[in-house]
């Protein structure tokens, strides 16, 4: 399989790429590469819900904490569309394993969507009231660095819907470390960009009608051109929602979805790590 990176640029230096593999050799266990959560796999979520959110009682998000007292850098799992479902609860399991305090919000009150009208119904609403949704991010910030099992540091992690508005409170919102988009809206001036102050993480499809690759690659330029460090890859044969979803398609999404695990959690090392 053929992956392409957009970009990898660091404020010291630029790099690009055309077609990075993975390591040649035996071929590895790419279902124990990726959390089994992605695959369909993920055991009952084992986390707690939380309210974080004080001026609506309605919104329940999902803690997972991993063991130790820490203290550990903590996320902020950001919903797709239809809203806080078990697949992200399973997925912040999957961050506790790896030592973050995960903290799955919840922007739509308590509510899920069951189809796409649905689905979009519940995206209008939110989108029609950003500044509700920055104070609901601001809030699960404060929630965590509030916690003695939290070191302070925390990255917003954001699929589709969600990928869109973790860049957007990158921008807007209470300072933290980091922001991981995962085939989420994206922005093009570099104007805008000079309020992120931390390195930019970003997934994308190749196939992807909504985001396509030259959308990707205006970003990259505007994240290039307001200085703003990224890691910003591109997997040519994928459709959107290839990393949450891997079981949709496994034998064209578990390669770049395991290379996007991997780069993640370097990611997260680099900007939640001491």
């Amino acid at each position: 399989m053929r992956f392409k990176s957009a970009t990898v640029f660091f404020v010291a230096f630029s790099v690009a790429t055309i077609g990075p593999t993975l390591a040649s050799g035996a071929e590895p266990d790419m279902q124990a590469e990726v959390p089994a959560a992605i695959l369909g796999l993920g055991a009952p979520p084992a986390g707690q819900p939380v309210s974080y959110f004080p001026i609506d009682e309605a919104t329940v998000g999902y803690l997972a904490t991993p063991e130790g007292p820490g203290p550990h850098g903590a996320v902020i799992l950001i919903h797709e569309w239809n809203g806080l479902v078990d697949r992200v609860r399973q997925v912040a399991d999957a961050f506790a394993e790896e030592g973050y305090v995960a903290l799955a919000v919840d922007l739509y009150s308590g509510r899920t969507g069951g189809n796409r009208e649905e689905n979009i119904a519940l995206v209008k609403q939110a989108r029609a009231d950003p500044a509700r949704m920055v104070e609901n991010l601001n809030a699960a910030v404060a929630y965590l660095r509030d916690r003695e099992d939290v070191s302070g540091k925390v990255a917003a992690i954001g699929w589709c819907f969600g990928g869109g508005v973790a860049l957007s409170y990158a921008l807007g919102g209470d300072n933290h470390e980091g922001t991981a988009v995962f085939y989420g809206s994206l922005l093009e001036d570099p104007e805008q960009m000079q309020h992120i102050h931390h390195e930019i993480y970003g997934t994308f499809a190749g196939q992807d009608q909504g985001i396509p690759p030259e959308q990707v690659e205006q970003f990259v330029a505007a994240l290039r051109a307001a200085g703003i460090a990224n890691d910003v890859h591109i997997y040519d044969d994928t459709q959107h929602g290839f990393w949450l979803y891997v079981d949709r398609d496994p034998e064209t999404n578990l390669e770049p979805a395991a290379d996007a695990w991997t780069r993640l959690k370097a990611y997260l090392r680099r900007v939640l790590g001491d």
